[in-house]
């Protein structure tokens, strides 16, 4: 698994970030630079297993492993969904983290996650446009 990191500055509070983030209107809008339509299911708490979908309901199964609202949130992937199924995967760090802090108004956002063999390319490519959306969305 490789470690990929992401930062964006985005001229918002850290909780008008932190609802962009996890709203699920907006979440819809910038996670759309993955897949067009994807979503989540789940209730954002820590603890709590999440769905994160593409519009045929194929995606990925998780866990909200910590939960500090407004600063911090890590989800660690478990598996896969196909056909409606769940297929636990055996990922090694397959983390993904989100961090926020602000200064003077000003919100930096840093992504760090686990990266599976064959996917780098492609989410290097992805996650600097769904932060470009991120932070236009949150400086509506």
């Amino acid at each position: 698994m490789t470690t990929l990191k992401f930062s964006v500055n985005i001229n918002a509070t850290k909780e008008k970030v932190w609802e962009t983030l996890w709203n699920d209107a907006t979440y819809r809008q910038w996670t759309a630079a993955f897949c067009e339509g994807s979503y989540a299911k789940g209730d954002w708490e820590e603890g709590s297993k999440i769905l994160f979908l593409i519009p045929n309901g194929d995606g990925m199964f998780s866990t909200v492993e910590k939960k500090i609202p407004n600063e911090q949130m890590v989800f660690r992937h478990l598996g896969v969904v196909k056909n409606g199924i769940e297929e636990p995967k055996d990922w090694e760090n397959a983390t993904e983290s989100y961090y926020l802090a602000e200064n003077n108004g000003i919100t930096k956002l840093d992504v760090a996650l686990g990266a599976a063999p064959g996917f780098e390319e492609y989410l290097n490519a992805a996650f600097p446009k769904a932060l470009e959306i991120l932070k236009q969305v949150a400086e509506q």
